[in-house]
């Protein structure tokens, strides 16, 4: 448990950043449509037209960032040369080099899974390999979009700091990619682990970093009362039990809450404080419509198809579609 602010509330990130008027997120790329975190899927959205790209990555062995959520092998995503797939709780990406990783198949949900009756509609394309970052920026390039941006969440965990490099060499590596492609002005940088947020603060201030929450779970990251081993030693106890307060002390530019946490309240709270809010991962019509009448400043969404839709009928302009193949 983080007792104390080990890295230091870094310079306000992401101050002059650029953020439509509302931000339309596809989650994995829309994993309710296509097979999540894979060229297919960024691609689709980018068909469609998004503001924001949302996506998580993982590091090899060998130092390569890969697109992925878990931080490792998906065993109801990730099938071997043999056709079968991994068995729980799948090996770490930093246990595995790049020419591994490429050998495994996600294009199909495991048959029976908890994954696969959530999204009975997605569409499967056996033969679809996991991408590296540098892949999807090559693909937005592709696609002539020159305002599409990328949300970039580090996939780290500080109670399996087994399974992820340091959130130094995390940081330094997605910075040292960013900035060889010439990238740096097109992305966010988001995650539950407040510690590579500071570090993106620090060594980029000019990236926005977005602060994920849960609050309404069994595993909530972050408590009014208290640091979480997440918080990076911020202790929200410190500033009035708020959240928001506490991300805006951290040197947030965003805030991104589960949304059933989100209140006219708390989001007035952000509106007084300078903060943007946007919210994950919504995927029904009625509260999309109840978010964007509250007035969140933007939704990710498995459904980015239905999201453009909704915000549409309610007369937000939408993003241009680029279409582009993978």
């Amino acid at each position: 448990m983080a007792v104390g602010n080990t890295f230091g509330a870094g310079p306000a990130s992401g101050k002059d950043m650029k953020m439509p008027a509302f931000d339309i997120e596809a989650h994995r790329g829309g994993r309710a449509l296509l097979p999540e975190n894979t060229l297919l899927s960024f691609a689709n959205a980018l068909s469609m037209g998004v503001n924001t790209l949302e996506l998580d990555i993982g590091v090899t062995r060998d130092g390569v960032i890969v697109v992925s959520h878990e931080r490792g092998l998906n065993p109801d995503l990730a099938r071997g040369v043999d056709g079968k797939y991994v068995t729980a709780p799948g090996t770490p990406f930093v246990q595995l080099t790049l020419e591994e990783v490429k050998q495994y198949d996600v294009g199909q949900l495991r048959p029976g899974s908890t994954y696969a009756a959530q999204f009975p509609d997605q569409h499967a394309v056996p033969g679809t390999r996991i991408p590296t970052l540098k892949e999807l920026i090559d693909l937005v390039r592709r696609s002539g979009d020159q305002d599409v941006r990328l949300n970039i969440e580090t996939k780290i965990d500080p109670n399996h700091p087994e399974e992820s490099p340091t959130p130094e060499r995390f940081v330094a590596l997605l910075l040292e990619l960013l900035r060889t492609e010439k990238f740096e002005n097109r992305v966010m940088v988001q995650s539950f682990d407040w510690r590579t947020l500071q570090l993106v603060q620090k060594l980029a201030p000019e990236i926005p970093t977005v602060y994920l929450t849960l609050q309404a779970a069994r595993n909530p990251t972050v408590f009014p009362d208290k640091a979480s081993e997440w918080t990076a030693g911020f202790n929200p106890a410190e500033h009035q039990g708020s959240i928001p307060r506490t991300i805006k002390a951290a040197g947030g530019a965003i805030w991104s809450p589960y949304w059933r946490d989100v209140t006219p309240e708390r989001l007035a709270e952000c509106r007084t404080l300078g903060l943007k809010v946007v919210v994950w991962t919504v995927n029904q019509a009625a509260d999309m419509t109840r978010l964007i009448e509250m007035g969140v400043d933007g939704v990710i969404s498995d459904r980015p198809d239905l999201l453009r839709k909704t915000a549409g009928e309610k007369g937000i302009a939408l993003p241009a579609a680029h279409p582009v193949t993978p």
